[in-house]
């Protein structure tokens, strides 16, 4: 199999939009807030190149292309913001403290995790960026001297978990205000947390994608002082 598609360019790139396709589709019809089509997606990728022993290389020749949409799809969230511009500019003050205090406690939460845990710094290092874009985030790996890598997985972790634990949260403290709901879901879990924000509601779409900018900026800006706490 590997051999059949060593030279195809567009087999990676079609086995991941039809498995998010199909994730699309289990999840409108299968109302659970596990089932996230990423996550669905994921999988299914997963067990079909573990199931036709499909090399990674081989699959990736194909999939690297959808990093290419990551910034305009990004740069797209700022189309229900503008349409919310109002609530921006009466929530202005609320809307940067909450986002400072998210990204705060976003770092103490990982120094607290990896001091019990017994992780070394380099991981911690890694991780604080976890919540912010990816773009963002391997820059501020990279001035830590960390690991990209873990940087990568620490994103993945916290979008996926953001768009999959957001609702359940919401409905368990009992969060009813959109702004809120959108600014917390887009200062933990970024573009793909944000994806799960626009499905809740314009003003949460519009906040989250607000909170992807400000929490990048603020990281930028905290990352190097908290990992001199270590």
């Amino acid at each position: 199999m590997n051999d059949l598609l060593q030279d195809s360019v567009y087999f990676g790139f079609a086995i991941t939009l039809f498995a998010y396709w199909i994730g699309m589709v289990l999840a409108k019809k299968i109302n659970f807030p596990l089932l996230n089509p990423m996550v669905i997606a994921i999988i299914l990728v997963v067990i079909f190149l573990l199931l036709f022993d499909i090399e990674v290389e081989t699959y990736n020749k194909g999939a690297d292309f959808l990093q290419h949409f990551l910034t305009p799809a990004t740069v797209c969230l700022a189309v229900p913001l503008y349409r919310k511009l109002q609530v921006l500019k009466d929530n202005l003050l609320a809307i940067l403290a909450g986002v400072f205090s998210g990204c705060v406690a976003s770092g103490v939460g990982i120094l607290a995790l990896c001091k019990l845990t017994g992780l070394d710094q380099v991981l911690y290092r890694s991780l604080l960026p976890k919540s912010i874009t990816t773009a963002m985030a391997l820059g501020v790996a990279e001035k830590l001297q960390a690991m990209p890598s873990i940087t990568i997985i620490g994103i993945m972790v916290a979008g996926l978990t953001g768009a999959i634990m957001a609702p359940i949260m919401f409905r368990i403290f009992r969060i009813v205000e959109p702004v809120a709901q959108g600014l917390s879901i887009g200062t933990c879990s970024h573009a793909l947390g944000t994806t799960k924000a626009v499905e809740i509601g314009e003003v949460q779409g519009a906040m989250s994608g607000l909170a992807i900018v400000v929490a990048g900026v603020v990281t930028v800006v905290l990352a190097p002082i908290m990992a001199q706490m270590w």
